[in-house]
């Protein structure tokens, strides 16, 4: 048993005054030695954190104990140290970017339970769409799925015409996300747009592996913490990234030291090292390379940050980011 746990979760739940419950979830998770990111929206909250277990199960009484979170789920994951370097606890528009036409909380797919995913997925009539950004799903993805070429779920508009020959085909749509909270708005919009039959699976493609073993699903899953990718199928893995240098296997995924390009990419451990941390010639000698540590991922640098006050303005009041 490792002494640390990851957690990850959200909720769309309404909240009024996101500022004031900002401060009190930020304090809380201070006096707790929890490292992490947390988003509050008057939508609801995002988070993933890291601490000791039992800092962790205390954070999560805490929020279980407030009404407006009881329903929240937590995906919950072992690990040998913090998963984070810094908190961050910000308040903002939504929890997950998107800029939708949508509310969850009046319209989604239809929420498939992890064991209930496992029957249907290789059904064929089902089809599954991966909601996350290309270099996510570069990375990992299940068998046989459908994946965009987008940065983010804001794009997602541009591409919904590549996925238009399935309505009315009586095709069961089933949209999957590292986490869930993608696809609780992107399941909601392909409603909107006419498609019928759609799904969702319910706590993400880390939720599955956890309950289920991540069976088909190809690669690792990408993260967003300290490890860049975690391993989820322990039934039948494949490695489907190569080496955006040698062109080799591998799922080991690296941000490029060059913090102007930063691109997600797969490099292999040799590479790495052989092109210090950079993806190409020209971001190994840029002037502003990083320091190259053998991990590849570098959590950002901000000059107005310290860990008790936040991000704080010129007035000294908590400002929105």
């Amino acid at each position: 048993m490792k002494a640390y746990r990851i957690l990850l979760y959200y909720l769309y739940t309404p909240i009024e005054d996101c500022l004031a419950y900002r401060e009190e979830h930020h304090r809380f998770c201070l006096e707790n030695n929890l490292l992490g990111r947390v988003i509050v929206a008057p939508e609801g909250l995002n988070g993933t954190v890291s601490g000791l277990a039992e800092d962790c199960q205390r954070y999560m009484d805490w929020l279980h104990a407030d009404p407006r979170f009881a329903a929240i789920q937590f995906k919950i994951e072992e690990h040998e140290q913090h998963a984070f370097h810094k908190l961050h606890v910000r308040v903002k528009e939504e929890i997950v970017n998107s800029d939708l036409p949508v509310d969850p909380l009046k319209q989604t797919g239809v929420h498939l339970e992890p064991n209930e995913f496992r029957q249907l997925m290789n059904d064929p009539d089902v089809v599954l769409v991966d909601m996350r950004s290309n270099y996510e799903h570069n990375v990992g993805k299940f068998k046989g799925a459908i994946t965009f070429d987008m940065e983010n779920l804001r794009e997602l508009p541009d591409h919904v015409t590549e996925i238009e020959h399935l309505k009315g085909s009586g095709k069961k749509i089933i949209t999957y996300c590292t986490g869930g909270i993608k696809c609780e708005k992107a399941s909601a919009y392909l409603l909107h747009q006419g498609f019928e039959n759609v799904y969702q699976l319910h706590g993400g493609i880390i939720r599955y592996g956890l309950e289920e073993g991540g069976e088909n699903f190809d690669g690792e899953c990408y993260v967003f913490d300290g490890r860049v990718t975690a391993p989820v199928n322990h039934v039948n893995p494949e490695i489907i990234s190569t080496c955006h240098v040698c062109g080799t296997t591998t799922s080991r995924m690296v941000n490029c030291a060059n913090p102007e390009c930063n691109e997600h990419l797969p490099i292999c451990e040799q590479c790495g090292w052989d092109m210090d941390g950079a993806c190409s010639d020209t971001c190994r000698t840029h002037p502003r390379k990083r320091p190259y540590n053998g991990q590849g991922y570098y959590p950002k640098k901000f000059e107005d940050y310290t860990p008790v006050m936040g991000f704080k303005s010129a007035q000294g009041s908590f400002r929105k980011e």
